[in-house]
């Protein structure tokens, strides 16, 4: 199922066929600096994006940046929806500037990128302009993603549009796999992760790790 722009005979719409999802940096230390959403929103969205894409079997990469020396692991809820992918740890502060990252990206053998990180100015926007620069359609995740301050993610989410992504929130993208409720096979998963991850905040994450930031609380 495809929606054509008029304009370029492009699909405008992302399916679970044609698209891919990269969760960058969404780790503990990551975390606590953001002060532009509700921290615990923030999970829960992102954990929901990632049940969606595991229901629709769409190609997810995982990233992390310096796992071992600051930011921590992958936040545990969402490493428990693909506990068997390792995420891709780096020292660049760009994942598409990482070898292995950007060769993960490549063998989804996708073109449209779905794209949600911490912090948006950062490890959001850097790689959807990279990945903008080299061609791929790139829609970011703004409710999944969060910045150091409320200016810091507004301005960056501006860059990244004038620069032509396309922004969704986790649950736009849902619907847009999903499409069409004939889809029975996936009807009922789906309708019970949205019911689950809106509204019924995990504090996990908050709890288990201790804070080294130097940002308010």
């Amino acid at each position: 199922m495809t929606t054509r722009n008029k304009n370029n005979g492009r699909d405008t719409l992302i399916t679970p066929e044609n698209s891919a999802l990269l969760l960058i940096d969404h780790q503990s230390q990551m975390l606590f600096g953001v002060q532009s959403h509700d921290r615990t929103l923030i999970i829960n969205n992102v954990v929901g994006l990632a049940k969606a894409a595991r229901v629709f079997d769409v190609p997810t990469v995982l990233s992390t940046v310096a796992a071992r020396t600051f930011s921590g692991p992958l936040f545990p809820e969402l490493q428990a929806v693909f506990p068997q992918t390792r995420p891709i740890d780096r020292t660049t502060m760009n994942a598409w500037e990482d070898k292995n990252f950007l060769a993960a990206v490549k063998a989804t053998r996708r073109r449209k990128l779905v794209i949600a990180a911490l912090w948006t100015e950062v490890c959001l926007a850097f790689p959807v302009l990279s990945s903008l620069d080299e061609g791929y359609d790139v829609y970011f995740v703004a409710d999944a993603s969060g910045g150091v301050s409320v200016e810091a993610h507004q301005l960056a989410v501006q860059q990244m549009l004038q620069a032509g992504a396309r922004p969704r929130t986790w649950q736009q993208v849902m619907y847009e796999w999903q499409r069409d409720w004939a889809r029975l096979p996936l009807q009922r998963p789906h309708v019970q992760n949205a019911r689950i991850c809106r509204g019924s905040a995990s504090t996990r994450t908050l709890k288990r790790h201790k804070c080294r930031s130097t940002f308010p609380q």
